[in-house]
């Protein structure tokens, strides 16, 4: 039988809404496993969902660059220890000197921009700094036609979520709104058909269970399931999402509108499924002192 911690009831807690000792049950009878715990949850409880990224603990910034042409975009994360350091200037300079140079080299592999000068400036800004500083992820985006769509970006919240958007037709504009929607409402994919046949198996199973606990009968229970899913899809899906700046339209009709359409985007949010210990000072001081 796994330990059941503390920490983790109180992961499971912030993450479900539910109390303690509901979520402490769920983890026992889970083994630990967090998001079969969180599954269970949710077929006894009725609960519609955990918070997607759970504890998002790493620090850092997300930084984006886009071509005068836009026909290219990039996106990086760079990571510190601490959101003190993640404001320092030293951080905030190399954080800039990653994106500039895998911009100008068109580089997405994070070993092979790092090997070299880089990685010198990372290990020297370390020691300077006193925290680990890594360079987590890269990826680009690309119209090798010139005429084939537009890229644009959005950066938010002191750049602790940044979206990288291609679109086949409209403007910058656009684009730049539509990836603003994405920064704020964090669509899982672009289109319904998008979505994950596993995700949409995982999801009908807990609307099942959810409505057998009504005890209806099997014919109004496979609509109920049914309509849950095409909600959850429409919920998840960027075209059918209402668009943030105007909740009178879906994001599809405003592209259509603009003879547009989304060919891809890319979300980057600080930290997302990192987890980083949390230490309870109290308790270390109280440990240290013998008391």
């Amino acid at each position: 039988m796994a330990e059941i911690t503390a920490g983790m009831v109180k992961e499971l807690r912030e993450r479900t809404g539910l109390g303690m000792m509901d979520c402490k049950k769920a983890l026992v009878e889970a083994n630990g496993d967090m998001e079969k715990a969180i599954d269970d949850l949710r077929k006894a409880s009725g609960l519609k969902a955990a918070k997607k990224a759970g504890r998002i603990a790493a620090e850092g910034v997300v930084l984006t660059k886009v071509s005068e042409d836009g026909n290219f975009g990039i996106i990086v994360e760079v990571n510190s220890e601490t959101d003190f350091v993640a404001r320092d200037e030293n951080f905030l300079g190399f954080a800039n000197k990653v994106l500039q140079e895998a911009f100008a080299r068109r580089e997405a592999d994070v070993a092979a921009l790092m090997a070299g000068e880089l990685e010198k400036v990372r290990e020297a800004l370390v020691q300077k700094i006193g925290e680990n500083i890594n360079v987590r992820r890269i990826q680009i985006v690309e119209f090798k036609d010139p005429n084939a769509g537009i890229v644009d970006s959005y950066i938010h919240s002191n750049n602790r979520i940044a979206v990288v958007v291609a679109l086949k037709g409209g403007d910058s504009s656009l684009a730049k709104d539509i990836a603003m929607h994405v920064a704020a409402v964090n669509p899982l994919v672009v289109r319904s058909e998008d979505v994950p046949k596993e995700l949409l198996a995982k999801e009908s199973e807990i609307y099942s269970a959810q409505a057998r606990e009504s005890g209806k009968p099997e014919e109004i229970i496979e609509k109920m399931i049914q309509g849950r899913l095409r909600k959850y899809v429409a919920e998840v899906s960027l075209l059918d999402q209402p668009f943030v700046k105007d909740g009178e339209i879906t994001v599809a009709a405003l592209l259509k509108k603009a003879g547009a359409d989304v060919v891809s985007f890319i979300r980057y949010e600080v930290g997302e499924g990192i987890e980083k210990e949390e230490v309870d000072f109290a308790s270390e001081v109280a440990a240290a002192a013998g008391l």
